[in-house]
């Protein structure tokens, strides 16, 4: 498994590729980086580079795009998601430190 996540999130892929593989304009995804829903990583040279699951998330936005959600919306749900997420790690933390602490052992 986390195999996978590190292939998925190496960010290796240029913003033609992306285009081609999302069906999204070069404009588009340079939009949706300036709307803060993308993060592509920059070479020295400025090239954007992207990842799978850079891909992934475009196509889902793109998607919600169509069906009329504006892009604020879609920002505002993925700052909500990325806080759940941190609070579950957190969550995670806690117990495996209160597990360790006492002995305790998942079976």
């Amino acid at each position: 498994m986390a195999a996978d996540s590190s292939y998925k999130d190496k960010k290796v892929i240029t913003i033609g590729i992306v285009s081609e593989l999302t069906g999204l304009s070069e404009r588009q995804i340079r939009y949706y980086e300036e709307r803060k829903l993308v993060f592509p990583d920059r070479t020295p040279g400025g090239s954007r580079r992207y990842s799978f699951s850079d891909v992934e998330l475009l196509v889902e936005i793109a998607n919600k795009i169509e069906d009329g959600v504006q892009t604020y919306e879609i920002r505002q749900e993925m700052v909500k998601q990325k806080k759940r997420n941190e609070a579950e790690e957190h969550k995670k933390m806690i117990q495996g430190q209160i597990n360790a602490r006492f002995g305790i052992r998942k079976k």
